[in-house]
């Protein structure tokens, strides 16, 4: 896929698909969605229900690990945005399970795996004049407790420090859980809170917590402590990655509060796990989560746990920031697409570590690196890896290539299977003077920190390299290191590694909802853990540079907490309303975005959602899209979910038959998304409702401003919107006519529009996505 930082790709593992009848007997975790209304009086706790529920179990196959004390078999408990319990059992226990009233759902426990010192200049947080006034009205996000769900924390990086900070939080419920290599005084006013969730992993994953993998809130991968500081790190001055990318290095909200719960390890994060940090965070009192990790797919709102989670974290009041995903360019690839959830897509910024791939007949290809070893000074053979290996294996694997054909040269090699990093060190076992790593997928200029001589080029550029290795007889090759270049346009970037839409489970919701940077940023490391994920690599940074939207996550989450430090009581749904009406598809020259899966491509809504996020617009919209629990009901409803399945979601009983009449497309979403089947070319019309709220304490009168979608028209009445208080709302209706189009079947096409409300001081502007089917 391209990013080849073992945390970062999201993948889901799938269950045995050995037949049912074999399977039976086979022990899994599983995750038991209960209805607590319908608890026994007998039972005062809730532990003594389950307990007696599994003993009562009928299967004729013995529950696993029964012991004395079957609580033992219980590995979580959920009170708070879940209610339920996680636990071993066989399948044949979960089937009769679910056959239960008092079930909602029985899930198997999936696996999943987790998804500055220039960023914050780039998003203009420390340059406008504006700038300052978002800070010190936030208190740069000093009251607001931002909680990751990740791999944990290094607790004595400088980032961390609570130097000339305020006192904790009244409020803050959470606790600093004692652990290997992390006593309870390991925290401080700025990381506030620290718990690790194992119990599932231990379970599901056979050798268990390594000694190396901390059983603690520390974390022995690095990515916990990357997001945390992306998110809200205390400024840092002279830091780098290997001296590159140097200056002072600090998060989006440097002072707000820190609570880390460690629900990932060396071999993933499992849903009971990642479902019982949810139900910590939220009790312990968070208002900001930031979620970097999720599957290999979207999955229905009913049968994913981190969408329920997350449904229960929105109804009091958290908003859950979470990733897209680092599955594109591919079409429909993104996850985490619950519309409770803010999905974050990634960005470039204007910032690269030039390295140039100089080839015999002059032409020189820009690439990307951070090596700062020894460099190349002479023309050196070229080669690709395909042509290098015994079993035409292109992707340098190790023992894959042959050191007679290697000897002396410079190897091409394409980005699959494993990691640059390693690539770089299989060419030099062979012989080899150098690597070059060929991106498969799109545009994007990802930086390594090789070993030896080693750089990344794009697709293109790949492309233009095995032209003149075809046609030139004795290709050559030499490397030049031009280290951190600042000012690199065009910027931002769609990154081609991030995951697009359309969200196939509901076209209506458009995800992602806006991007955020993402490729090639700087933040925190535990300084005694290898920055490359190579085990014989000795060099250790208290800053590294990595990508993924995993990094774009932790961006939003605190630009989430700046604007919660200054209003408080606005709700998740007006927080990222506010984040994507402001936010723009330019880049900073004024040209539309473009996207790097491909040259010269315009990027759209499926790729940006509704734009790149602008913190100092944000923060005074104007309007807003407010969407309360009812409304995310009423579009459950109107999605067709059964009453159960609405309850799984949202541990309220639904009569859909009785619930407000409403269509799918009539959720209060900033976005307009509507579908056209084209077998009814009768019914190629729609009518949107959406509710604004006036949110600045002033008269106001705004004015629609509409660009149609290609073959599209669309009306919206009234044409005018007059406020004369903070709080009050108006609707509006939105009309929207298209022509019918000829489509392939099985195909789709969607064309892109915008509809702005503007009073000459404020545009609020959502995308409009039509879609013929």
């Amino acid at each position: 896929m391209g990013l080849f930082l073992v945390f970062n790709l999201a993948i889901l593992i799938s269950f045995c698909s050995v037949s049912c009848e074999i399977n039976v007997q086979e022990t899994q975790t599983f995750i038991i969605r209960v209805q607590h209304d319908l608890k026994p009086s007998q039972f005062s706790t809730l532990e003594e229900w389950y307990t007696s529920t599994l003993k009562s179990l009928q299967s004729k196959y013995p529950i696993p690990f029964q012991p004395a004390n079957s609580t033992d078999n219980i590995i979580h408990v959920y009170k708070t945005v879940f209610h339920g319990f996680s636990a071993t059992l066989t399948r044949a226990h979960a089937w009769e399970l679910e056959t239960r009233p008092e079930i909602l759902g029985v899930f198997p426990d999936n696996i999943r795996k987790i998804q500055t010192t220039r960023t914050p200049h780039f998003l203009g947080l420390d340059t406008s004049k504006a700038f300052y006034g978002l800070m010190n009205e936030s208190d740069y996000g000093s009251d607001v407790i931002i909680g990751l769900l990740d791999s944990g924390i290094w607790p004595e990086h400088p980032s961390f420090n609570d130097d000339d900070m305020d006192p904790i939080p009244a409020r803050w419920k959470g606790e600093c859980q004692e652990g290997k290599q992390f006593p309870k005084t390991t925290c401080n006013k700025k990381l506030i809170g620290a718990r690790y969730f194992s119990a599932g992993y231990e379970r599901s994953i056979s050798q268990g917590i390594k000694n190396d993998d901390f059983k603690s809130a520390r974390d022995p991968i690095g990515h916990g402590t990357h997001t945390a500081s992306t998110a809200a790190g205390r400024a840092v001055k002279n830091a780098s990655c290997l001296g590159f990318a140097s200056g002072q290095a600090k998060g989006i909200a440097p002072k707000a509060r820190i609570a880390v719960y460690k629900v990932c390890w060396f071999e993933g994060c499992l849903d009971s796990d990642i479902l019982a940090g949810f139900d910590s965070a939220v009790k312990d009192g968070v208002d900001i989560l930031s979620v970097s990790l999720g599957g290999i797919g979207p999955s229905p709102y009913w049968d994913d746990v981190l969408a329920i989670g997350a449904f229960g974290a929105m109804e009091r009041g958290v908003l859950v920031s979470a990733s897209a995903g680092n599955f594109g360019p591919e079409s429909e690839s993104v996850t985490n697409i619950a519309p409770w959830l803010t999905t974050v897509g990634a960005s470039t910024v204007d910032r690269t570590f030039a390295a140039d791939l100089s080839l015999g007949d002059g032409t020189v290809i820009i690439g990307s690196s951070l090596y700062n070893g020894t460099r190349l000074s002479n023309l050196y053979p070229l080669i690709y890896a395909g042509n290098a290996s015994s079993f035409g294996v292109s992707t340098c694997l190790p023992g894959s290539l042959d050191a007679g054909r290697v000897q002396g040269k410079i190897v091409v090699c394409d980005d699959e299977d494993n990691g640059p990093v390693e690539k770089g060190l299989v060419v030099r076992d062979a012989g080899g003077v150098g690597v070059v790593v060929a991106n498969g997928i799109g545009e994007d200029l990802l930086a390594y920190p090789y070993l030896n001589p080693g750089l990344a080029v794009t697709m293109s550029a790949r492309e233009k390299i095995f032209e003149y290795l075809t046609t030139d007889p004795n290709p050559q090759a030499t490397m030049a290191f031009r280290g951190t270049q600042i000012g690199v346009k065009p910027a931002p970037v769609v990154a081609a590694f991030s995951s697009r839409g359309p969200n196939i489970l509901s076209m209506n919701v458009l995800k992602p909802d806006l991007i955020a940077p993402g490729l090639n940023i700087l933040a925190a490391w535990p300084n005694n853990i290898s920055m490359s994920d190579v085990l014989e690599d000795p060099r250790r940074t208290e800053f590294n540079i990595i990508s993924g939207t995993s990094m774009s996550c932790p961006h939003v989450s605190g630009i989430a907490a700046l604007l919660k430090g200054v209003h408080r009581d606005w709700s998740p749904a007006m927080i990222k309303s506010a984040l994507m009406t402001t936010a723009y598809t330019h880049d900073h020259d004024g040209k539309p975005l473009l996207d790097n899966k491909d040259l010269n491509v315009t990027a759209n809504p499926w790729s940006m959602g509704a734009g790149h996020v602008d913190p100092m617009k944000a923060v005074d919209p104007g309007l807003v899209y407010n969407i309360t629990v009812d409304d995310y009901i009423d579009f459950l409803c109107a999605s067709g979910l059964t009453s159960k399945q609405i309850k799984t979601v949202t541990k309220r009983a639904v009569e859909c038959s009785k619930a407000k009449k409403s269509n799918p497309w009539d959720l209060n979403y900033p976005a307009i998304s509507v579908v056209f089947n084209t077998s009814k070319p009768s019914h190629l019309e729609v009518v949107v409702t959406r509710t604004m709220t006036n949110v600045i304490d002033a008269a106001c009168n705004y004015t629609v401003v509409v660009s149609n979608p290609k073959g599209v028209i669309v009306t919206v009445d009234p044409q005018q919107l007059v406020f004369g208080k903070i709080g009050e709302q108006k609707s509006y209706v939105v009309k929207i006519s298209a022509k019918s189009v000829v489509i392939q079947a099985g195909k789709m096409l969607s064309r892109f529009g915008q509809l702005s409300w503007k009073d000459g001081s404020h545009n609020v502007t959502s995308p409009i996505v039509v879609t013929w089917i």
